[in-house]
């Protein structure tokens, strides 16, 4: 068979071509964000390793984490490193330590992070109960946990820990599934790949490219783990039932979906029907996507499911959702309606917003602290499909930023992306927090072959915010929620594990413009309990106990 029919017959490219129309941009607004990464001390670059022949992992990679491994009120940096996938054993991931200021040092030597993965993702959580927040990472082969001692130290507990699963491990999330009280860990899985069962792929012009997920013919059951309450994991995946709908997953995103009380997770699969997995009773998950709306798109086709994020976006009590996929085919963004969803991608505007770019790390925020979530998608091709837009490197696009607003339906910000001018990266992870502590969250974007971007926030001045981070038994309250009524009612998640391959902080943040007034916020904890915490008052970060409001 001729290469360019291999490539279009066997291998189905990757999801789809690519727009050749590149439009016209509305007129250049004032900046969002400033990336600021070398000022503030951040020089990491990502190595896909690749060579001469296109290893598929290669195109993958570029995690991200933002969390506060040293207990210090301030939001610390890991970037996730992949190297070579024929020498996995040297890949050298890197931590960076905030000074209070949002200037970094990296102490990845003096932190104890050893070498080892060739490495896509991370998740962080404090897993053991001990006070501190450990991580994850998620490779191309084994995964690794890390412990932290307590002072921002770590030590691989893989093998102890029974959670260094072999395949090729994607996003990934720490959660309670079954509320025992005890973390458990679910890790979404791209492909049944390795080095001798990869194929050669060609563009349609002949060129080699790298393959489809469809090309290989072999999807991942998704890996689930269960917190034993002593540091130990047992897995789960078969006796839970995520046998019953393997897929090539990328994004993973953990909510109550049904409003039953019970976490439950959306998996976002590339060219495959999305996997959404509630509990179905006897202590086993059931894959509900095609009867709750989100397994497809409008005409049934299963689309390329990249990022994902989950969000109360209209502050009516249950959780929406985001799926980001491929240049020309429209993100599948499902409105919660209880029992199940409505596709508004085009209602909302967000269809024509990001119809242009390849998606992959994505959030819902208030960037500008007006009060309305907007949306920053982290984009970069997939393919040859298209002439390149940067010189150095054919799969670079430019990011998109889009302003939420008062109706419930979301705009394109220019300059793209928000920063002035755009920067043209193949980007992959994105987290979000507020590294310099001003009340703005900002972004760190993790890029294919490129530099990281810190993306400083400049873009909120003169609008304030409140900052909350949940606690329930001296750990973070993973999947509470804190609402206050300012501009309507703002409801948010506490939910580091979104986007793509990344974790971000897990502080809840409410944007309220100029209100300056002290607030009731309403929390509602991971079993349904309410509790009210009174005077709560802007321009700050403040921690709210279990048991301490009214």
């Amino acid at each position: 068979m001729k290469p360019y029919l291999l490539s279009l017959v066997a291998l189905g490219l990757v999801a789809c071509s690519e727009d050749p129309v590149e439009q016209s941009e509305p007129g250049v607004g004032p900046p969002w964000f400033v990336d600021e990464a070398s000022e503030r001390g951040i020089d990491f670059v990502h190595r896909s390793g690749h060579d001469e022949r296109y290893f598929f992992p290669e195109l993958m990679g570029g995690g991200v984490a933002l969390f506060d491994k040293d207990g210090d009120e301030d939001l610390d940096l890991f970037l996730v490193q992949s190297g070579s996938l024929t020498a996995p054993e040297e890949t050298e991931h890197r931590l960076y330590e905030n000074d209070g200021r949002g200037r970094f040092v990296d102490v990845t030597s003096s932190a104890g992070i050893t070498p080892g993965g060739y490495g896509m993702g991370a998740a962080v959580a404090d897993y053991d109960a001990d006070g501190d927040l450990d991580l994850y990472i998620t490779c191309v082969g084994q995964n690794r946990l890390l412990r932290n001692d307590g002072a921002g130290n770590f030590t691989d507990v893989t093998e102890e820990a029974g959670v260094g699963d072999p395949g090729w491990g994607t996003s990934a999330t720490f959660l309670d599934v079954d509320q025992d009280g005890h973390l458990d860990l679910f890790i979404a899985n791209y492909v049944d790949w390795s080095i001798a069962t990869e194929k050669d792929c060609f563009d349609p012009t002949g060129q080699a490219d790298y393959c489809s997920p469809m090309a290989y013919g072999a999807p991942s059951t998704d890996t689930l783990y269960r917190g034993n309450g002593d540091g130990t994991f047992q897995d789960v995946s078969v006796a839970m039932g995520l046998d019953a709908s393997p897929g090539n997953g990328l994004g993973v995103v953990a909510g109550d979906f049904d409003g039953d009380g019970l976490v439950d997770l959306f998996v976002a699969n590339d060219q495959m029907p999305d996997c959404l997995w509630l509990h179905g009773g006897e202590g086993r998950l059931v894959n509900r996507a095609e009867r709750f709306g989100c397994a497809r798109d409008p005409h049934g086709n299963a689309r390329a499911g990249m990022g994902v994020d989950a969000a109360d976006v209209e502050g009516d009590g249950d959780l929406d959702l985001l799926v980001v996929h491929m240049a020309r085919e429209q993100d599948g963004f499902f409105r919660n309606r209880g029992g199940g969803f409505v596709e508004e991608t085009r209602q909302s505007g967000i269809g024509m917003g990001t119809f242009r770019r390849t998606r992959f790390g994505v959030g819902f925020h208030d960037f500008n602290n007006d009060g309305w979530l907007d949306l920053y998608v982290a984009n970069g091709r997939v393919n040859h499909m298209m002439p390149p837009i940067a010189e150095d490197d054919i799969y670079a696009e430019p990011n998109s930023l889009l302003a939420g607003t008062s109706d419930g339906r979301w705009e394109p910000v220019s300059p793209a992306g928000g920063t002035l001018p755009p920067v043209q990266l193949t980007s992959r992870g994105a987290a979000f927090g507020d590294i310099d502590g001003d009340g703005a969250l900002d972004v760190v974007v993790g890029n294919r072959d490129g530099r990281v971007q810190l993306l400083h926030n400049v873009s909120a001045a003169g609008r304030g915010s409140i900052v909350l981070r949940l606690t329930d038994g001296g750990r973070d309250a993973l999947g509470a929620s804190a609402s206050i009524q300012v501009g309507g009612n703002q409801r948010r998640i506490v939910k580091p594990g979104y986007s793509y391959c990344s974790s971000s902080d897990r502080a809840v943040h409410f944007g309220v413009g100029t209100h300056s007034a002290p607030v009731v916020v309403e929390v509602c904890w991971p079993d349904g309990e309410l509790e009210t915490f009174e005077g709560i008052a802007p321009g700050q970060r403040t921690t709210l106990v279990r048991g301490e409001g009214r």
